[in-house]
């Protein structure tokens, strides 16, 4: 039931984009770009409980308005650790987005103002925010423990770095991202945690203008140099100092 729902969507989806015209800078990226846009957007499955949630997320009927919460009987019964794992791999609030945007070329070479989502089709809900939120430091150590294990952030791990403000481990996301300095989502998330907390090196500065500021939009992007990637790290470095107990 839940693929026909999904299929539906998706063709609701196509019929409208095909109604469109193609815009005239539509152009197909390079095998490169393509594989980088798939990499930005993996997820991280964290192993608690990981059967079980599964089991449970199958048996979760979509409400009249596409969402689809866990009842709050089975949900409560999780652990802390099972929570974590359910709300990594299933976003309760459905955010179908039909709008056809052109492909970006050369994303291998770009450090973006805004991350990859791994969930383009789907947002937590209240409770999961609240969730991590009021859990934030078991969040943190969770992602930390499960990304130590997988060798990998996934997109979903750093959005809820984002969510819960976890600007404590920025010294950790610096580690993780010097592992194989692959991911240049791990940049732009160290951008966005010195951006939500204000920090006002960072706001002063021209890249967070072109990032971030009146002109910007979800795809726009400093290159991906040694000099960028060497300052936004040293930013990042000074502002964890500023905060640091």
């Amino acid at each position: 039931m839940k693929y026909l729902m999904f299929v539906a969507a998706v063709l609701g989806c196509l019929r409208l984009s095909a109604q469109e015209d193609v815009p005239a800078e539509w152009k197909t990226p390079s095998k490169s770009s393509e594989a980088y846009a798939a990499y930005r957007r993996k997820l991280t499955v964290p192993p608690y409980g990981l059967a079980k949630v599964k089991a449970l997320i199958e048996k979760i009927p979509y409400q009249e308005d596409d969402s689809s919460p866990m009842s709050n009987k089975d949900y409560m019964a999780l652990s802390l650790r099972e929570k974590f794992t359910y709300h990594m791999i299933h976003a309760e609030i459905n955010a179908q987005n039909c709008d056809v945007r052109p492909p970006i070329q050369d994303e291998e070479k770009k450090i973006f103002g805004q991350m990859a989502d791994g969930s383009e089709e789907s947002v937590w809900s209240d409770r999961q925010s609240k969730f991590m939120i009021s859990n934030r430091d078991s969040v943190m150590a969770l992602i930390r423990e499960s990304t130590d294990r997988s060798k990998r952030m996934g997109a979903n791990y750093k959005m809820a770095i984002v969510e819960i403000n976890g600007r404590e481990m920025i010294p950790y996301i610096i580690e993780v991202y010097n592992r194989d300095k692959k991911d240049r989502d791990l940049l732009t998330l160290l951008m966005l945690l010195m951006k939500n907390n204000e920090y006002k090196e960072f706001m002063a500065s021209q890249s967070y203008r072109k990032l971030y500021g009146e002109k910007a939009d979800y795809q726009s992007y400093i290159d991906f140099n040694k000099g960028n990637e060497d300052l936004i790290i040293k930013r990042a470095t000074d502002y964890y100092n500023t905060i640091r107990k």
